[in-house]
């Protein structure tokens, strides 16, 4: 740490001067970025190169105005002497994006995801990695990037062989991490750990899968990990796409801001269900069969469905008229074809296409026999014949994903073919529609029939794909959608992100490899992160101990923070009483405060909390002071202050409730504050 006095006012200074020069050439930077579409739009070119190039620099230009406000710079190297050739910098200031005076000039500011600035993040007395100090830096909270909000250094060398205190943390990153939380998940560009940056700075044909305990940071390191990738190969991923898939629009909204703070904008954001949506969603179903809708088994079931409405053999011979002449193809050749077709497993329509082309094929084989060489133009002519047509629709006949699935759940004789040795009776009568449609146009689709209609979609025709798919909470995925989210990066790869601790669907996983096999991806790395520096030790323990409860296999999680309180709050019968008394203690604090309740307690604790005069926001208004969120919205969420109302009805109210209380009492940051009239379940 550098000491206090004129040394640390002389750094200071040095440093605010240096963000100043850097403020100056960000603004040219921009300024230069409008300037270029300006010249751009005057380029000789043809029309369509011109159109690309004014995409891209517009692109560019409006990027750069949408950068965020902020501190430019948080950390710096001084490389030892050696480590550069002559000339070059031996100080390196790191932020979230690069900055220079000029394209060729040295960098004011290094991106952080450059190969050089790996070293801030990996660099230790152990293995300096060619790094004489590290420099921190401490800006004033909510700072909007002013010089004089540049408060405190902290400077860290790592010259001198390794120390005792090689394990401490960051006085300066403890500071960071602990800050208040209040309104949307900050990017921790500033505080990744090496073992983050490892998982961060993975390659891109490399899937992982992150088994993170509640504040290790699994989120961020996807988030990160995304930008990295972005950073480091712009066009490979921009070509396939790159999307984020979060649990709900809840979870979406708090962590909105992250990829932007840090350089990258246009990025899908989406849930699954979003992804999926070919239909509106107006049906309900019951647990059962939901759990088999979900089911691997149904994929079975469906491509049986799908295929049953291809011909078995039973066609007329077909015939042509070319002139004067009649081609055919005899009934047992058009039977050889289809199954032929068949045999190959393309998806669905591909297949149709193919027995066009064979069966024409066939026929232009007879009159080239007889005629010599035929036109593209007659080719294409006797594919358009109606012979042919009427053949296909008769053979391999056009079908939307709606009239599969429709038909499946409404006819007991076709459910019974597909599902032959795969689904029992009680599974099948589950399946059915009670009442069903006169058509699929007027069906009620629940939301696990779009599921089914994806995959029915799927074996169609594959969709393109991304590049990278980032998937968080993947622990309440089913095999199902699991299948949806593999067709979507059938050549990309996926950054799995989930706590088997934390699965509280019916069908959440018990096993990662099974959930990657789903996925598409069985030989993915399994990566524990463990060691947290979000919750409180005090929290982490009460956690681990409902952990011994739940059956899952996964490694205890443990805190670096000694800080943090846990109260016990034992209320007699009626707890909204100790809910009020809970939620003003934690307003005499710093930060933001999460009450979580049982869905169905939502709306008392809520009445009583505004008889207080607490004003609550719900959890879709993130910034809010005091926020009511249902257990089950809560996923995914952290708060300074956690009041979580009777554990014993958020444990009773679902299958996995005891799984969905141990995501409840891990969303704090600094205070929990457990309210129970009831014995606790742990």
């Amino acid at each position: 740490m550098t000491s206090a006095g004129p040394a640390l006012k002389a750094s200071l200074h040095h440093e605010r001067a240096h963000h100043d020069r850097c403020r100056a050439a960000l603004a040219a930077m921009v300024d230069g970025a409008q300037e270029q579409v300006a010249v751009g739009e005057d380029v000789a070119a043809s029309g369509a190169d011109a159109e690309v190039l004014g995409y891209q620099l517009r692109s560019h230009a409006k990027h750069m105005r949408e950068l965020p406000e902020g501190p430019l710079f948080f950390g710096r190297l001084d490389l030892a002497e050696g480590v550069v050739d002559a000339g070059e910098q031996q100080a390196l200031h790191i932020g979230r994006l690069r900055i220079s005076e000029a394209p060729a000039a040295p960098p004011l500011v290094v991106d952080w995801r450059a190969p050089v600035s790996r070293a801030f993040y990996q660099a230790s007395t152990r293995d300096p990695q060619g790094v004489e100090m590290r420099r921190r830096f401490g800006w004033a909270a909510g700072s909007r990037g002013d010089s004089a909000d540049l408060t405190g250094l902290e400077d860290e060398h790592l010259a001198g062989g390794p120390t005792a205190e090689e394990s401490q943390v960051s006085e300066l990153v403890a500071r960071e991490i602990e800050r208040p939380r209040v309104g949307p998940m900050r990017d921790i560009a500033a505080t990744i750990q090496p073992e983050q940056d490892d998982l961060v700075r993975g390659e891109l044909g490399l899937s992982v899968c992150v088994q993170g305990a509640p504040g290790t940071g699994k989120t961020a390191v996807g988030l990160h990990r995304a930008a990295y990738l972005l950073y480091t190969h712009p066009q490979r991923i921009r070509r396939g796409g790159l999307l984020i898939l979060g649990p709900n629009r809840t979870f979406l909204s708090y962590i909105s801001e992250v990829l932007p703070a840090l350089g990258e904008t246009g990025v899908r954001q989406s849930t699954l269900g979003e992804e999926i949506a070919r239909q509106p969603v107006r049906g309900t179903d019951g647990v059962r069969a939901a759990g088999v809708k979900h089911d691997a088994r149904m994929a079975e079931v469906l491509r049986r469905a799908l295929y049953a409405r291809v011909g078995r053999g039973d066609f007329d011979s077909l015939a042509i008229k070319d002139g004067s002449y009649w081609w055919r193809v005899g009934t047992e050749e058009l039977a050889r074809i289809v199954e032929g077709v068949r045999a190959e497993e393309p998806p669905y329509g591909v297949g149709r296409e193919r027995v066009r082309s064979r069966v024409v094929r066939a026929l232009q084989l007879q009159a080239e026999r007889r005629a010599g060489a035929q036109s593209n133009a007659w080719v294409q002519t006797v594919s358009r014949a109606r012979v042919i047509r009427e053949f296909l629709d008769a053979a391999w006949p056009r079908v939307r994903p709606e009239e599969v699935v429709a038909q499946l759940l409404s006819e007991a004789t076709a459910l019974a073919a597909a599902a032959d040795g795969l689904l029992d009776a009680d599974e099948q009568a589950a399946l059915l529609w009670a009442r069903p449609p006169r058509s699929w146009k007027s069906a009620r689709w629940s939301a696990a029939d779009l599921v089914l209609l994806d995959e029915v979609a799927g074996l169609i025709e594959h969709p393109e794909g991304y590049g990278h798919v980032v998937v968080d909470e993947a622990q309440d995925l089913s095999p199902m959608e699991c299948r949806a989210i593999a067709r979507r990066a059938p050549f990309g790869s996926l950054t799995v992100l989930g706590d088997l601790a934390q699965g509280t669907t019916p069908w959440a996983a018990r096993s990662w490899d099974v959930t990657l096999r789903h996925l598409g991806k069985p030989d993915a790395a399994v990566v524990p992160l463990t060691v947290g520096f979000r919750v409180p030790a005090a929290v982490v323990t009460l956690a681990n101990r409902l952990l011994e409860r739940l059956d899952v296999d996964v490694p205890v999680g443990r805190s670096l923070r000694r800080d943090g309180e846990l109260r016990m709050r034992e209320a007699g019968g009626e707890v909204s009483g100790a809910v009020v008394e809970a939620v003003r203690d934690a307003l005499g604090g710093e930060g933001s405060v999460g009450v979580i309740a049982a869905d169905g307690q939502v709306d008392g604790v809520r009445t009583a909390l505004a008889g207080a005069g607490i004003a609550v926001a719900g959890a879709d208004e993130p910034g809010a002071r005091v926020t009511l969120v249902p257990a089950t919205l809560v996923k995914g969420l952290e708060y300074d202050h956690v009041v979580a109302v009777e554990p014993a009805a958020i444990a009773e109210a679902e299958p996995r409730g005891l799984h969905r209380l141990y995501v409840v009492l891990t969303r704090a940051v600094s205070r929990l504050d457990v309210v129970h009239g009831r014995p606790l379940p742990f």
